[in-house]
């Protein structure tokens, strides 16, 4: 799968930046506290605040009246979207079962204690329902997603011949290239921030844990690393030039230079490259190392590198058009939009 698609299913659990949404459901609220609809459904303000305040905490400095605004107003889209996307799974009869919540909860709360789990819904304002609710969702909009927009895009072995014909110097390695992968785990900042660090640590020693015990390293990193962009593909990572290998933290670079293809490292604290600072914790595996010249067609590397560059281009096209059909069919009042555009005409 594309990474922009990647990042559409991407669920974070208990730290999505959008409200958690209601499926077919709303409070009768007055006319004030409703901030948009969407085909009758209510996007209230008590979901924009829960939202909104998720995304500031722990920020050291407060947001001007421009910065809540534009916040306010992108979580809002993203609210209107979400529910035209739950909206269209409801009527296609694909919405999540309450078996498959309850095995994603279950995984959800296995790396924590009971206390432990409790403490972070705590933490972040949420119940047990309120967390199942967002898995409920998230699940609905994977099943949209595979059978609207991944289903529908195929491509063929011309289609990967002709673009390895259009692209082939670019097969041509000028120097060797390691091909990594990894299984990361965030650490939140905030003003939890050493509880927050130590609860990553130990989750990160749990991973690691079950790949000395053999589990598959690509397995685990699709179901437990929080970085979506690169967990979809069993953790892998784009293609490292040896000569790139000097712009890597300096735990990271000792920790590759000393594995050998299909071994991985220990824990290693996952360094943000502009801000320097540790953003939680990392697993590196060598997954092998491509030596420079001509790459051939003929290569199952080159094949599979060239078709998810074409299925994400694809998809990315797809789920925009997608997007506006949705839109265009709908009934959408954005009431919050509105007030600023008359405030300023004032």
């Amino acid at each position: 799968m594309s990474q922009a698609l990647a990042r559409w299913r991407s669920m974070v659990f208990l730290i999505s930046t959008t409200a958690l949404l209601a499926v077919g459901c709303n409070h009768q609220e007055s006319d004030k506290d409703v901030m948009a609809k969407v085909n009758g459904y209510k996007v209230l303000r008590a979901e924009v605040d829960k939202a909104y305040n998720r995304q500031v905490a722990g920020s050291p400095q407060k947001s001007s009246a421009e910065e809540e605004q534009a916040l306010r107003l992108n979580i809002l889209r993203q609210i209107i979207d979400d529910q035209l996307h739950l909206q269209k799974a409801e009527k296609l009869g694909i919405m999540a079962t309450d078996d498959e919540v309850e095995t994603r909860f279950a995984q959800a709360k296995a790396p924590y204690t009971k206390e432990e789990f409790e403490k972070k819904l705590k933490e972040l304002g949420l119940t047990e329902e309120d967390s199942k609710q967002q898995i409920r969702r998230n699940l609905t909009l994977e099943k949209l997603l595979n059978k609207e927009i991944g289903a529908k895009v195929t491509i063929s072995e011309f289609d990967i011949q002709s673009f390895y014909n259009m692209h082939k110097a670019e097969f041509n390695l000028i120097e060797p290239q390691y091909i990594l992968a990894h299984i990361f785990i965030h650490a939140q900042p905030g003003p939890n921030k050493v509880e927050n660090d130590a609860q990553a640590r130990k989750n990160i020693e749990s991973i690691h844990n079950r790949l000395d015990s053999g589990e598959d390293f690509a397995t685990l990193a699709a179901k437990s690393s929080e970085d979506p962009d690169t967990a979809r593909n069993g953790g892998e990572m784009p293609p490292v030039p040896e000569s790139s290998l000097k712009t890597l933290d300096a735990a990271t670079r000792d920790a590759v230079q000393k594995l050998k293809p299909g071994q991985y490292s220990g824990i290693l604290p996952a360094i943000n490259p502009q801000s320097h600072q540790q953003e939680g914790y990392r697993i590196v595996k060598l997954v092998g190392k491509e030596q420079q010249g001509q790459r051939d067609l003929s290569d199952t590397a080159v094949q599979q590198w060239i078709r998810n560059q074409l299925r994400g281009q694809r998809e990315q096209v797809l789920k925009m058009a997608y997007d506006e059909t949705l839109r265009d069919g709908a009934e959408i009042h954005n009431y919050y939009a509105e007030q600023i555009v008359k405030n300023a005409q004032k």
